[in-house]
C-alpha cells in the first residue's frame, strides 16, 4: 500500500484551523447578539474544535492508503467511518489530475478516477506530488485500456 505525501497533513490541518475559526466567529456572533457566553467556555469550544481538527487530520493521514493491483485500484481511508474501495480497471472511464491553488502552493496534486455507474462514480486520491499524480494517471489509463481489451468478447 502506498501512503500520501506528508504535506497533505498541512492542507487537512489548515481545514481544521478554518473550522475552529468559523466556530469562533459563530460563537462571537451568538455572544454579541443572543446570549452571553463565558470567555472560558468560548475559548474551550474553539480550542476543542482546533484540537479535534488537528487530530482528525493526523489520523486521516495515517490511514489513507492506495494500491494498484492486477485487477483494480484499492483505497483505504477514513477516521470515524473506515472505507475500503476497489475500483476495477474495467470500470474506469477516464482519469484526471487536479490541483487547486492551495494544493499548488503545497506542491501537491490529486488524481480523480471516474468510473462507470452512478454510486460513487468518482474516486479522488489527494496528496500526491505532481510527478506521482501524472505517473499514476498514465498507469491507470493504460490499465483501463488493457482491461477493456481483455473484457471484450
Amino acid at each position: 500500500m502506498e501512503a500520501l505525501h506528508p504535506r497533505i497533513r498541512l492542507l487537512w490541518i489548515g481545514q481544521g484551523v478554518i473550522a475552529a475559526v468559523l466556530v469562533g466567529l459563530v460563537l462571537a456572533g451568538v455572544d454579541r447578539w443572543l446570549v452571553d457566553i463565558p470567555t472560558a467556555a468560548y475559548g474551550g469550544v474553539v480550542a476543542a474544535v482546533l484540537v479535534l481538527g488537528i487530530a482528525y487530520a493526523v489520523r486521516l493521514y495515517q490511514v489513507w492508503q492506495f494500491e494498484l493491483q492486477g485487477d483494480a485500484l484499492y483505497l483505504e481511508r477514513g477516521v470515524v467511518t473506515f472505507v475500503e474501495t476497489a475500483v476495477p480497471f474495467v470500470r474506469v472511464q477516464h482519469v484526471d489530475t487536479q490541483f487547486g491553488p492551495i494544493e499548488r502552493a503545497l506542491g501537491l496534486s490529486s488524481v480523480v478516477v471516474y468510473t462507470a455507474g452512478s454510486r460513487n462514480a468518482d474516486v479522488r486520491i489527494p496528496g500526491l506530488t505532481p510527478d506521482r499524480a501524472r505517473d499514476l494517471q498514465d498507469t491507470l489509463r493504460e490499465l483501463a485500456v488493457e482491461s477493456e481489451a481483455d473484457d471484450a468478447v
